[in-house]
C-alpha cells in the first residue's frame, strides 16, 4: 500500500468518526433539548423522557434541525409557552456545546 493510500485510508477513517460524533451530539442535544421543552411545558418524570424521545424521533423526518426546531415552537404555541424563537434556536445552540462536551470527556 502506497504512502498516498494509506493517507486517503486515514481521511476516510477520520471523516466517519466525525460523522459519527456529529450523529452522537445532535442526538444527544436533541434529548437535551427535549428535556428542557417539557420542564418548559411542565411534563415531568416518565412524561418529560417520552417528550425527550419524541424530540429525538422528530429530527429524523428531514434532513437538518429545522424539523426539530417546529416541534419545539408548535408544542409551546399550543400549549401557550411563551419562548421566542431566538430563545428556542439559541438553547439549541447551547445545548449542542454541551453535548459535544458530554461526548468529548466520555472518550
Amino acid at each position: 500500500m502506497s504512502t498516498f493510500d494509506k493517507r486517503e485510508d486515514s481521511f476516510e477513517g477520520k471523516f466517519a468518526h466525525d460523522e459519527e460524533l456529529r450523529f452522537k451530539a445532535t442526538a444527544r442535544r436533541n434529548k437535551l433539548l427535549g428535556l428542557w421543552a417539557a420542564e418548559k411545558l411542565g411534563l415531568e418524570g416518565e412524561k418529560a423522557e417520552d417528550y425527550a424521545k419524541g424530540v429525538v424521533r422528530a429530527d429524523f423526518e428531514e434532513p437538518g434541525e429545522e424539523d426539530v426546531f417546529r416541534k419545539i415552537r408548535a408544542d409551546f404555541d399550543a400549549a401557550s409557552v411563551e419562548q421566542s424563537d431566538h430563545q428556542i434556536r439559541r438553547t439549541m445552540d447551547e445545548l449542542m456545546h454541551t453535548a459535544v462536551a458530554q461526548i468529548q470527556t466520555q472518550g
